[in-house]
């Protein structure tokens, strides 16, 4: 039993569904959302397919999705396209009465499965003898619950790449050094633009149970955690390199979670809502290179056609775990929830969710 319970009953989805031509589960769809109105809610991540994104009540990034799931008090139920640790958020940011389904199980994140609770543990009993009471905790919202409880527990908070910065000010207001979990990408940038030098950042490694640096320690401000974003560390120096020899003249915009290298090789970084907004207001005729999730860039070049606008990594894959939620998934979901069959929730153990939950609002209160 992991600590999120996962009630899956069947876990596979029956073949039937793959037998469906498109337009009759998007019509399948269509008529469910319209005999379930308001008691059904569907938020979906701007990574999801467009299949499945024409179908959401709500799109955004993780902290626009976690302000819309813990405003939402209507739903009775929750279809959320995105990942699981997602999710998992929305379960505890909603009420008792609303359930928080996931329409494919395996839809997880690589990202958040770097950082385990009891490699967590391990890691922080040693920095606590290591450095004393001197230490906060913060993790991006691509964890588990279990890591969220972690935070809440000791003090820290969530944070989203929209409110990194914001987030990683406050810690320190708070603690003279900074843990920052489960991607080192992100938290190196973060701190590396609020002005502390790479030489003041240590890498922990869970593998070995050690602490990457040289140097004094004592002069350690933030400790990052050796995870990271399989689709951002896709975007390289070589990337960058070729868009500066094929196109001269363009803009590139990275998002955080991508290579320190890369992000001051580019022109701009940001979140997904920065990057969707520096965009937006480019001038007509503007040239981009976009380094991020290849289902979002797609969709940022079909709803701008008067900028050239191209992936920073031409031959980048989509996120394959987010792509996992699909159209057969989505419409077996909503079927199943209309008969009244039990399957794909998401419900996050209530100690786990109540220490989460602390860390989460701290977020919140500061987003």
């Amino acid at each position: 039993m992991t600590l999120s319970s996962i009630l899956q009953n069947p876990t596979i989805l029956p073949e039937y569904y793959r037998s469906l031509s498109v337009s009759e589960m998007e019509s399948r769809i269509t008529e469910i959302k319209n005999r379930l109105g308001n008691k059904l809610f569907i938020p979906g991540h701007h990574y999801q397919k467009d299949e499945v994104f024409q179908f959401a009540d709500v799109t955004g990034d993780s902290l626009q999705l976690a302000q819309v799931a813990a405003a939402n008090k209507d739903a009775d139920h929750i279809v959320f396209c995105g990942v699981h640790f997602m999710a998992e958020t929305a379960d505890m940011l909603t009420t008792e009465n609303q359930t928080v389904y996931l329409p494919d199980m395996r839809a997880g994140c690589s990202m958040a499965d770097m950082a385990n609770i009891y490699q967590t543990e391990e890691a922080w009993s040693q920095l606590q003898t290591l450095f004393g009471d001197t230490i906060i905790p913060l993790t991006y919202v691509n964890s588990t619950a279990a890591i969220k409880a972690f935070t809440g527990k000791n003090g820290g908070a969530c944070v989203t790449s929209s409110n990194a910065k914001k987030m990683v000010e406050w810690a320190f207001t708070q603690k003279e050094r900074l843990f920052f979990l489960p991607d080192q990408h992100l938290g190196r940038n973060t701190a590396f633009d609020l002005g502390i030098p790479l030489e003041h950042m240590a890498v922990w490694n869970p593998i070995n149970n050690s602490l990457e640096f040289d140097g004094d320690v004592e002069d350690i401000k933030v400790i990052l955690w050796k995870g990271h974003c399989s689709v951002h560390e896709g975007f390289t120096l070589q990337s960058v390199q070729h868009i500066r020899t094929m196109y001269p003249d363009m803009q590139i915009i990275v998002h955080p979670e991508c290579s320190r290298e890369v992000v001051a090789a580019s022109d701009d970084s940001g979140s997904t809502k920065y990057i969707l907004d520096t965009i937006e207001n480019a001038p007509k005729g503007s040239s981009w290179a976009i380094g991020t999730e290849m289902n979002l860039v797609k969709r940022i070049i079909k709803n701008h056609p008067e900028k050239t606008i191209v992936s920073l990594n031409e031959n980048m894959c989509a996120c394959l775990t987010m792509n996992r939620i699909d159209l057969p998934h989505l419409l077996w979901t909503l079927e199943r929830i209309e008969n009244n069959e039990v399957g794909n929730v998401i419900k996050v153990e209530e100690d786990v969710a109540i220490q989460a939950r602390l860390s989460l609002s701290r977020m919140l209160e500061r987003a």
